[in-house]
């Protein structure tokens, strides 16, 4: 039932280069997010994810924020409220700050990022009543969870070809987790609230197999993820995208 913290974990980079912005202040975008529960696609939470921007005395930040949360009715049988929270740079499109509290059927933690670049990132990880605190160093293209979800947007895939593989370095639980992702192709979905989408189609195995996912990004300037669908060792499950409000494009 870690459906949405492995969907997280499934956002990564596409290197191709960069396009033009995909997305912009103000931008928020609304998923439902269900599980296979005795073979029947059951809807029981909700996926938000928002972009503001923050200008500070130095610098334009970008606050990148996911949220997600079990509805009411399912909390006794598996109650999730997590928060992630990435402040990048609007420039370098670099993170700042990356911060993460979930709370997954009573298992609690929150974690925090404090990047000193080039390579190396300040740990805080709290678990109840302990704390725990690391210098880790990391590759020049290691990123957190939201920082990879967001740069996946911003990069040129538009002429990518099928087949084409990238391995990629994420931060997750103060590892870095290689992660390769394969381009499928051009595929039209439907989309409830917008028709019918042609989408960019992404193949995310992760951790050896143990998990696998398929991500939609409109085929156009926005690369708005449509929808996502994965396969964990304890069944399967996919957000939809409900609602998108505030596009770049």
């Amino acid at each position: 039932m870690k459906k949405v913290t492995i969907l997280l974990t499934l956002l990564l980079a596409f290197s191709f280069g960069f396009s033009q912005q995909a997305f912009k202040s103000g931008e928020k975008l609304v998923y439902s997010a269900s599980y296979n529960m005795s073979g029947l696609m059951t809807e029981l939470a909700q996926v938000s994810m928002e972009v503001n921007r923050i200008n500070t005395s130095k610098s334009s930040l970008l606050h990148l924020k996911c949220k997600a949360s079990t509805y009411s009715k399912w909390d006794n049988f598996f109650r999730i409220r997590d928060l992630y929270e990435t402040y990048w740079n609007a420039k370098t499109f670099r993170p700042l700050l990356h911060k993460r509290s979930i709370d997954e059927g009573g298992h609690t933690k929150q974690v925090k990022y404090v990047y000193n670049r080039p390579e190396t990132v300040k740990s805080t990880v709290v678990r109840k009543h302990m704390t725990t605190n690391k210098n880790l160093s990391i590759g020049l293209e290691t990123f957190d969870v939201i920082s990879t979800f967001y740069q996946i947007r911003n990069m040129d895939i538009a002429n990518a070809s099928p087949g084409v593989k990238k391995t990629f370095s994420i931060l997750f639980d103060e590892e870095e987790k290689p992660v390769t992702v394969t381009y499928i192709g051009k595929e039209t979905i439907r989309v409830a609230g917008f028709g019918k989408k042609e989408c960019h189609k992404l193949y995310v195995p992760v951790e050896g197999g143990k998990f696998s996912g398929y991500i939609w990004l409109t085929a156009d300037a926005n690369k708005i993820p449509v929808q996502f669908k994965f396969k964990i060792p304890i069944g399967s499950g996919q957000l939809r995208l409900k609602s998108a409000q505030g596009l770049a494009n």
